[in-house]
């Protein structure tokens, strides 16, 4: 059965208005993030989205692309938080 995987790196409070599937691309590409860092999340919960915003400086460049190719993230978010962890 092929796995959902639900998140956003953006804050948890836009998470209420994310529709509860994503696209083929993230479910791809984020697969192998989701089982490193959050894994023991349900899929479709708050709480997954939560571990993946926490977690998203160590995502991988493949799945934060597909996040903002699906629109779950916003290019303008991606390049804030490099800033941020840049300093």
């Amino acid at each position: 059965m092929k796995r959902l995987i639900l998140f956003a790196i953006a804050t948890c409070a836009a998470s209420s208005a994310h529709a509860l599937s994503y696209s083929e691309a993230v479910q791809k590409h984020c697969r192998a993030d989701y089982k490193k860092y959050c894994g023991e999340y349900g899929l479709e919960t708050n709480a997954l989205r939560a571990c993946m915003d926490r977690n998203g400086k160590k995502l991988s460049k493949t799945c934060v692309n597909a996040l903002v190719q699906s629109g779950e993230v916003s290019r303008k978010e991606v390049d804030r938080r490099k800033k941020a962890v840049g300093r």
